[in-house]
């Protein structure tokens, strides 16, 4: 099969800093045999927690770990070259599966783990929520296992509600509505804030597209973008943020922006991943820790529909000659136990069973693991167009948000997106 190189892609907020570490040597083609897997992992929490756990599994399963841990723009860097020339010097791998899941799967890089994850009723595939399950399904098959998660929740400011005499947000004309009110009574305090630039945009913004009955493509994989729905979803997050939102707000927000604009006290509501909820409610990082509640997306005509996605997951590299002992590393790191392990030092997990447990809740403020309850449920297991080149598509798809926000003709601009967007779709299949 052809190999295309992969595209280097931005680190999320959540990774750490950049650099390598080895447990149980150094990764390298020498280290080959049935007794040892060669595990890459990117720096993350998740990884912290896994690499202190690996000596248990050594004894429990008799294999030798050769891990080797690298900060996200070096994994893109190794995977770009290895997996490109088709080495077999990685068994293990984690990747993200809405970023370059889609690449990786049509280059041929990720094995069938279709009858491994079956295999064992104990480990139980049955247990994972069914966004991240479509996340790291192929063409039918199962091409990895999410490790992470996470969803899109409303942040809202229990002092500025109640003073305005205001119930919690159920639907987005009732978000809208407490929007104009607080941000009336409250002139230096923006009704709403969320993030703005055209490619960091789309993640939240699509929570709103399925929210308001629509998504990027449509069943037959064509543009969705000029839809009724996607129109009035565009519409609707721009005029939030035109509107109700901060003055003179720029159009190249990201998350960190949008985020510091809260936790200073400068706006009402803010939809976020659910993932970063510890920056508004760490004193240290917020000014209003002690008035922050959470809540799941208001509903839009289609009802609340957000993201619920995996951010990383495990795969088997397909060139690996050792994909038996590969499967064994990645069952016991995604076991229940190691799952609700990981979700208690803050990392939400995939399964289901781990939210239903109170232990797996119990570090988590009470009304966020009721909204990632919701979410989770009705959630949608992409944030992003399901395409190859994922940072192209956002381009594509964003422009319409930055429109909207701007005052320009967010129909208009639907229909320009749509043409484009068609003709990226119509290349892709080249």
């Amino acid at each position: 099969m052809k190999r295309r190189s992969v595209v280097k892609y931005a680190a999320v907020a959540a990774a750490l800093s950049l650099g390598l570490t080895a447990c149980g040597g150094s990764g390298s083609s020498d280290a080959k045999g049935s007794g040892t897997v060669r595990v890459t992992l990117a720096n993350h929490v998740w990884t912290e927690g896994i690499k202190a756990a690996i000596p248990e599994f050594e004894k429990s399963s008799g294999l030798k770990v050769e891990l080797t841990q690298l900060g996200e723009d070096q994994l893109s860097d190794q995977y770009n070259v290895k997996l490109n020339a088709g080495s077999d010097e990685i068994d293990v791998m984690m990747y993200r599966p809405l970023q370059e899941g889609k690449a990786f799967a049509k280059n041929g890089y990720l094995a069938d783990l279709t009858s491994k994850v079956s295999s064992d009723s104990n480990w139980d595939w049955k247990d994972y929520q069914e966004g991240p399950v479509k996340a790291t399904t192929a063409d039918g098959k199962v091409v990895g296992v999410p490790i992470i998660t996470e969803r899109e929740v409303l942040y809202y400011r229990k002092d500025l509600l109640k003073a305005a005499g205001l119930e919690v947000p159920k639907t987005m004309e009732e978000l809208e509505a407490a929007a104009k009110a607080i941000k009336a009574a409250n002139p230096d305090t923006a009704g709403f804030v969320a993030r703005t630039g055209k490619s960091a945009a789309v993640t939240q913004f699509s929570s709103f597209l399925y929210s308001f009955g629509g998504d990027f493509t449509d069943s037959s994989g064509k543009s969705a973008v000029n839809s009724d729905a996607a129109k009035k979803a565009y519409a609707f997050y721009g005029g939030l943020i035109k509107n109700y939102g901060p003055a003179n707000v720029s159009t190249d927000m990201s998350w960190p922006e949008a985020m510091a604009i809260f936790t200073q006290g400068k706006a009402a509501f803010y939809t976020e991943a659910d993932s970063l909820y510890k920056n508004a409610t760490d004193p240290a990082k917020s000014k209003v820790a002690d008035s922050v509640g959470f809540a799941a997306l208001p509903a839009g005509p289609a009802g609340s529909k957000p993201y619920n996605i995996p951010s990383w997951g495990l795969a088997v590299n397909q060139a690996s000659a050792n994909q038996d002992n590969a499967w064994k590393f990645i069952e016991w790191a995604t076991s229940k136990d190691r799952t609700l392990a990981a979700q208690k030092a803050g990392v939400p997990g995939p399964r289901a069973s781990v939210w239903a447990n109170s232990e797996g809740t119990s570090t988590y403020p009470k009304d966020l693991a009721e909204a990632i309850a919701v979410s989770a449920k009705n959630g949608v297991g992409h944030d992003r167009p399901q395409v190859v080149t994922v940072g192209k598509a956002r381009e594509i798809v964003g422009e319409p948000i930055v429109a909207s926000i701007t005052g320009a003709d967010a129909s208009a601009a639907a229909d320009s997106a749509h043409e484009a967007f068609q003709k990226f779709l119509d290349s892709e299949k080249k």
